[in-house]
């Protein structure tokens, strides 16, 4: 084919969409294939920026007949990059952010360019939310199709445990309505599968009475009391109720307008505490939180829980560089701890950090088999953070990553979590879908037999 030829194609292709074409030279292509992960460099071909769900099965189909490789955007927040491909067709839903609520129902319709942000500020207006991640500018999209925990995971389960329906756009182009009663496999699938079947073009979500305010803060430990404080931690958490999340993170304590300034560019460890319950027994949970050691600061307040959904933002911008490693744990037993606060101990930028999120509660009550996201056992899930701005630091931060990854494996429980993953560990993908893994290798056969969408933790058909 000659390139004139492509030309009027791509021409024929921007008549058909509502969305917006961009090919490189656009004054907008730069800007879209940035992605949140600064070491990921790569340039589309062509960018097909979607406006409406009608717009995608255009652009799957001009990709496949040219042979094109296929990365598909939501949040653009993933470790790996894959929203961004090189040479290939970049489908962008970034511009798709609605969010429909019916506060009667419960029930929240969601684009598939949505924010956590988005999706969190249209429910709290009606004092409804849904389980979901940290940081609020992280894609709905890519946070539920691998799973998807936060704050509300010990209350309501995973994100995948909340979502209802979806509408999928396959390989062929065919849009398939996915729940419990219609396309139940790929409903399955698509619970913690990942992208492998298709591009999801809207998500039905169950909510629940959330907020509008919540008790949450955090406590601030000086690091010599790192044993002390995790020990206790591990204890109390096995019999704390569901109603009350504690995360842990051991980082340099950042330079932010509510951390005390005597304890800046110092290592500590912090408990992130959040309640959901009654407000006013919120007090009675945290008390013996505050009971592990003598904290350098603390501060724990009632507060808007859309505003609490933002308060990591700040450590989270896009434009740094990232790398991760993670583990699932049943248990944190003395090994764990020790190989935790010896890393920490020697992090390898002032934004490195080791946080620990506490997943045990609803999410361990659903049946192995219930979601294509597995690891029902697990209790807590670390996540090794390694994130600096230059790449001469690139080699010091990363090894420091798989080097703790590698001495806390002997202490970690089988399985991986998808969305933590990065692009170094493939082999991997079969332990994080453990006996589930066969039966995406069949749904994958039928839904995308020439993997089609493979720039994911990809399931080969």
């Amino acid at each position: 084919m000659t390139s004139a030829t492509l030309l009027q194609q791509v021409d024929a292709l921007q008549r058909t969409i509502q969305g917006v074409v961009i090919r490189p030279g656009n004054s907008e292509y730069d800007q879209i294939r940035t992605v949140w992960n600064a070491m990921i460099h790569r340039r589309p071909a062509l960018i097909v920026r979607c406006v409406a769900a009608r717009d995608v099965a255009p652009a799957i189909a001009f990709a496949r007949d040219h042979g094109f490789e296929i990365a598909v955007r939501g949040g653009g927040h993933n470790i790996t990059g894959n929203a961004v491909c090189d040479g290939g067709v970049m489908i962008d839903l970034s511009p798709m952010t609605g969010v429909s609520v019916d506060a009667q129902q419960r029930r929240a319709l969601v684009d598939p360019g949505a924010t956590l942000y988005h999706l969190d500020s249209a429910t709290q207006a009606h004092g409804l939310a849904t389980p979901v991640g940290i940081n609020s500018t992280t894609g709905i999209a890519g946070l539920t199709l691998g799973g998807g925990f936060g704050w509300l995971t010990r209350k309501f389960g995973m994100t995948v445990d909340n979502l209802l329906s979806a509408d999928v756009v396959a390989a062929d182009g065919r849009r398939r309505h996915a729940s419990a009663h219609e396309n139940a496999d790929l409903f399955w699938a698509i619970r913690g599968g990942g992208g492998n079947f298709g591009i999801v073009t809207r998500f039905e979500f169950a909510l629940h009475p959330v907020g509008p305010n919540v008790v949450a803060g955090l406590m601030v430990f000086p690091f010599d009391q790192a044993k002390a404080v995790l020990t206790q931690y591990s204890e109390y958490v096995q019999l704390a109720p569901d109603d009350l999340n504690v995360w842990i993170v051991l980082r340099q304590a950042p330079p932010l307008p509510f951390v005390p300034a005597s304890v800046h560019g110092r290592e500590v460890v912090v408990l992130a505490v959040f309640y959901a319950g009654e407000l006013d027994k919120a007090d009675a949970a945290i008390k013996p939180l505050r009971q592990f050691g003598t904290s350098h600061w603390e501060h724990i307040d009632n507060q808007p829980y859309l505003i609490w959904q933002q308060a990591f933002d700040p450590l989270l911008t896009p434009g740094a560089r990232n790398y991760w490693k993670s583990h699932n744990f049943t248990q944190f037993n003395e090994d764990a701890i020790d190989c935790m606060i010896e890393f920490a101990g020697c992090l390898p930028s002032s934004q490195s950090e080791i946080f620990v999120g506490l997943v045990a509660g609803a999410a361990n009550r659903v049946p192995a088999s219930a979601t294509a996201y597995f690891h029902r056992d697990a209790r807590f899930v670390m996540n090794v953070h390694a994130r600096w701005n230059t790449d001469a630091a690139d080699e010091r931060c990363i090894d420091w990553a798989r080097s703790l990854f590698k001495a806390s494996a002997p202490h970690a429980s089988k399985g991986a979590y998808v969305n933590f993953m990065t692009a170094d560990e493939r082999r991997r993908v079969a332990a994080a879908y453990g006996d589930n893994y066969e039966r995406l290798v069949q749904i994958k056969r039928t839904f995308d037999p020439d993997n089609t969408f493979h720039l994911n933790q990809n399931v080969p058909p």
